[in-house]
């Protein structure tokens, strides 16, 4: 088991993440300061950082741009910098890292960034905001995984994994070179990979270690060439009925049976933390929201809650994020699909923020996940955050559907209050959008700027809708005329209008021969009674046909 060392230490970090992630590569893990965030370092955009900084210095991959952005980290104060490695230990490196005090790391070949992002935050975080630090499990900081696998790792005497129902990796204790490849793998990926999970699925290890409230042995699975893993002996996390995860360790042979009683004893531990963590996420999400509500009213409390959320005194930019077509629901089975993608893109955005910038806060309201950013600077905020909008969602893909609004940037709590009121606006607009046409063909990021006459047109809409109004005039007369006869004169009416007159473009538009749609054009204007070379007349007619849906038309006209 390592030694005790501060939560929040770089040397923490190495002890827990060492070996298999990250190898010190100059100077002192002692002499840094505490680490205060974890930051990815964008070389378009000048880090804003938070004291102790630990940055993830992606693409940062010669020995000149590290000396350049230690000299711009020792500045900021930061904790430590991450490259990809191997590194090359030059003079010029070494000469800055002792100058600017800030330890530099490598991390592993082919270990992803985001995972390693994923893994720090996990690492450092401080536990939910209810409970006190020094509270503790079985002797263990509450909530602290790394600490509890080197413990289990310390009585088997073997490298241990604490994994989550899906076999992704929660924390991992050290000594993990002394397993082998797919065990590697397994850190390096933070999942169990595909090959060796439907080996061990084949052979019914999952099947055995759900059934069972005692350890499983696993012998030796082969992988690549002429090699095999080593032998695993495994047990489930349960509580109660319930299987929160699992521990794996990489063993010669059968345990001893006071091993495996120490291991059974050892899943009892595990979940009574994996427990604390779950209930501290959950209470750390509700007060965060609850903040980042009371924030978002502008009302006597928000200045506050924003304090409270390290917010306070800046400029901030609101974005929000909602599924495309949300507002619609078939049941409960879809509303529920819903509510469970609402949450996943709220994560994700939540994580997503948190690399744009350390003080970020998201949160899911009401169905939409709100974000708070700093926006540092006088211009170009919006731009930026429209920027931020499309790289969430060019990361999460096409498949979850969202949307993002972004608000005009807010100095003060009344300002962000419209600002969140501007968000709802485009998220309303763009929601419509995905509603009424192909995905392909609509927008997914938008100021209220950009969406303002269609959000006009709904809100409009909202409010004939609130007085009952229905058509009236020549569009009542038309749509009679057609319900009667079944003809399409409110459909010619229209794709004349948003032709622009242009005859031979609405008739294209409606698959007719030119000479067909003269002739309902007149038939047009003869029933509605319109003079149709009236601007006004046009107007009155398109904005009615904008503000009443699709086939509301004819339907009122026929209970009339």
């Amino acid at each position: 088991m390592t030694g005790l060392r501060p939560r929040a230490s770089l040397g923490r970090v190495l002890d827990d993440l060492g070996a298999t992630l990250l190898d010190l590569v100059a100077g002192d893990v002692d002499g840094t300061p505490e680490i205060g965030g974890v930051v990815i370092h964008d070389p378009m955009d000048a880090p804003v950082l938070p004291g102790g900084a630990l940055v993830l210095g992606v693409g940062v991959d010669t020995p000149a741009r590290v000396v350049d952005l230690l000299g711009v980290l020792g500045e900021q104060r930061a904790a430590g910098l991450v490259v990809r490695g191997p590194v090359q230990p030059t003079d010029a490196v070494a000469d800055a890292v002792a100058a600017t005090g800030v330890a530099l790391l490598a991390l592993s070949p082919g270990a992803p960034w985001a995972h390693l992002a994923s893994m720090l935050r996990s690492l450092l975080a401080e536990g939910d905001l209810a409970v006190g630090g020094a509270e503790s499990l079985g002797g263990l900081p509450s909530g602290d995984l790394f600490a509890v696998a080197n413990a289990i790792a310390s009585l088997l005497d073997a490298p241990v994994t604490i994994e989550d129902r899906s076999s992704r990796v929660l924390a991992f204790s050290g000594r993990q070179d002394e397993a082998d490849p797919s065990r590697v793998e397994t850190i390096l990926g933070r999942q169990v990979p595909e090959r060796y999970a439907r080996a061990l699925a084949e052979q019914g290890v999952f099947r055995d270690l759900h059934r069972s409230d005692r350890p499983v042995f696993v012998t030796p699975i082969p992988m690549d060439g002429d090699t095999f893993t080593r032998p695993r002996v495994a047990v489930a996390v349960r509580a109660g009925d319930e299987v929160l995860g699992s521990i794996w360790a990489a063993v010669p042979g059968p345990l001893s049976e006071e091993r495996t009683e120490a291991l059974c004893d050892a899943a009892k531990l595990v979940a009574l933390h994996l427990l604390r963590v779950r209930a501290g996420a959950d209470v750390q999400r509700r007060l965060r929201a609850d903040l980042l509500s009371t924030a978002l009213e502008g009302g006597v409390r928000a200045r506050e809650a924003l304090d409270r959320l390290g917010l306070g005194g800046q400029q901030l930019m609101v974005l929000g994020v909602a599924v495309a077509g949300s507002d619609v629901g078939d049941g409960d089975t879809d509303d529920a699909v819903v509510a469970h993608e609402r949450e996943r893109l709220s994560d994700a955005f939540a994580v997503h923020l948190g690399a744009v910038h350390p003080k970020a806060a998201a949160a899911l309201i009401g169905g939409v996940a709100y974000g708070l950013v700093p926006a540092p600077g006088a211009g170009g905020a919006e731009e930026r955050a429209v920027r931020i909008g499309r790289e969430f969602l060019d990361r999460v893909g096409d498949r979850r559907g969202g949307v993002v609004g972004v608000g005009p940037a807010a100095g003060d709590v009344a300002a962000l209050a419209r600002s969140r009121q501007c968000v709802d606006r485009a998220l309303r607009v763009l929601r419509d959008e995905h509603g009424q046409r192909d995905r392909d063909g609509a927008r997914r990021v938008a100021r209220l700027a950009d969406v303002h006459f269609e959000a006009l047109v709904l809100e409009m809409r909202d409010l004939m809708a609130a007085r009952g109004e229905r058509p009236e005039g020549a569009l009542a007369r038309l749509a009679a005329y057609d319900a009667q006869h079944r003809t399409n004169l409110v459909e010619t009416l229209q794709a004349w209008l948003e032709a622009f007159g242009d005859v031979v473009a609405a008739a294209e538009a409606l698959f007719v021969h030119p000479n067909t749609f003269r002739y309902r054009l007149r038939r047009v204007a003869e029933v509605g009674e319109m003079d149709l070379a009236d601007p006004d007349v046009r107007f009155g007619a398109l904005l009615q046909l904008r503000l009443v849906p699709p086939g509301a038309a004819g339907t009122d006209a026929e209970e009339g």
